[in-house]
């Protein structure tokens, strides 16, 4: 679960560090100014296409970072190809296992990846 409050922090961070104001993020990423101000005020939690319409526009900007915190900001951009993710621990005796991934492409194409 992402934490709100270090959600909307870090996009603020990467807001001043591209010198942008709300309104010009909202049009950058293509949502709707409101979106924006609903988000930074914790109003609304932010979707999955917002996230990746923000990680697409600004290449600095590593996912993890964004949602959890971890990595830095702005990316390194040497050896991102060999990068990888943190790993997250269970701290439930019920671990939940993953078995099925699906990945969304802007074009309308996904792919399925199983277990």
């Amino acid at each position: 679960m992402v934490n709100i409050v270090g959600f909307t922090s870090r996009l603020k961070k990467v807001m001043d560090f591209h010198q942008i104001t709300a309104s010009m993020f909202a049009d950058k990423v293509g949502v709707q100014r409101s979106s924006i101000s609903h988000i930074l005020s914790g109003r609304n939690k932010p979707s999955l296409d917002f996230i990746l319409k923000v990680t697409s526009e600004f290449s600095d900007v590593d996912i993890y970072w964004l949602l959890h915190g971890n990595g830095s900001f702005p990316k390194n951009t040497e050896n991102t190809s060999t990068s990888t993710p943190p790993v997250f621990e269970s701290k439930s005796s019920d671990e939940k296992k993953i078995e099925r991934i699906v990945v969304f492409y802007a074009d309308g194409t996904f792919e399925e990846y199983l277990k």
